[in-house]
């Protein structure tokens, strides 16, 4: 060749076509992330026909459902007698006359079954210092006593070794009367209601 574009000296240059390098780097990271997406769209498709219990992500892995604390149903609770299956034997241990008869008649219109009515042995007689004592079987110390005990307060509970389900409400010193009736009906059911007890529920 001579002229304008004449070469000299002896080593001649490479005809190569420019480097496209940095196309080729771009093209590669755009291809990736289009096969993320579409990957990525595609469980979420599968979740939603399959029903899956968690999310998926963008790298296909699933994340865990967050749990929260539900109210489960009301627990069952011992079954307790009512007052027309109870019967209470009245005993008067003050010096205070007829407080046995009025205590047992007020026990009667609330429903309760009246047993033996008078003064107190001297087991207890003039020593009972206190509202009253409960007084009766074992089997009775979370049954009828306590549903008994709902009608007043402050008193102390006794188990003794008699026979039969009858229950006695032996009367103290600082005894001044039934507890009200609304608020005496109102402990008599919170004693039977049921508590709910707390479950784990997951929500995604």
């Amino acid at each position: 060749m001579g002229g304008q574009y004449r070469i000299t000296g002896d080593k001649y240059p490479r005809m190569r076509p420019p480097r496209r390098t940095g196309r080729l780097v771009a093209a590669l990271v755009a291809s990736v992330a289009v096969l993320g997406l579409i990957g990525w769209g595609t469980l979420q498709l599968i979740d939603v026909f399959s029903g899956g219990g968690g999310k998926a992500t963008a790298s296909g892995s699933r994340t865990d459902c967050r749990t929260r604390t539900a109210a489960a149903p009301a627990a069952r609770v011992q079954a307790l007698p009512k007052p027309g299956q109870i019967t209470v034997n009245v005993y008067n241990a003050t010096a205070r006359t007829g407080l046995a008869k009025a205590t047992a008649d007020e026990l009667r219109k609330r429903g309760f079954k009246i047993g033996d009515v008078g003064n107190a042995s001297k087991q207890f007689d003039k020593k009972v210092k206190g509202t009253g004592i409960l007084v009766g079987p074992p089997a009775a110390q979370d049954t009828s006593l306590r549903v008994l005990g709902t009608q007043l307060g402050g008193t102390e509970l006794r188990a003794d070794g008699r026979k039969g389900g009858d229950v006695d409400l032996v009367l103290g010193d600082k005894f001044r009367g039934l507890t009200k009736q609304p608020a005496a009906d109102q402990a008599l059911t919170a004693l039977t209601a049921p508590e709910p007890t707390a479950s784990t529920k997951k929500s995604c």
